[in-house]
């Protein structure tokens, strides 16, 4: 029960963290997986492949693929739209460590 509801809350977090680094350069799902890994994130492929799915449908991340040692990969940067809730979603983070960090 307790992981299922730290998955919703974390959801939010993944999201504002591939907004982050989509923002800075194109990011790819391997990558964000070691990333997310890096920063105590436990998420499957699986699980990412269709939040990065969603946020594209969302209009907030844009996707080019590439051809990489003769496979696919789908590169994934952040829209206008995308910089726009990031900028929004940091304020707000902001706002909320203020009030929960004591």
């Amino acid at each position: 029960m307790e992981d299922k509801v730290l998955r919703k809350l974390f959801l939010g977090f993944i999201q504002i963290h591939i907004l982050h680094h989509a923002k800075e350069d194109p990011i790819y799902g391997a990558w964000m997986l070691e990333e997310l890994k890096e920063h105590g994130y436990s998420i499957s492929a699986g699980t990412l492949y269709p939040i990065l799915h969603t946020m594209e449908a969302d209009g907030l991340l844009v996707k080019e693929e590439k051809n990489v040692e003769g496979k696919i990969r789908k590169y994934y940067t952040a829209t206008e739209k995308g910089i726009v809730i990031l900028s929004e979603a940091r304020n707000k983070a902001y706002e909320l460590f203020k009030e929960i960090r004591d």
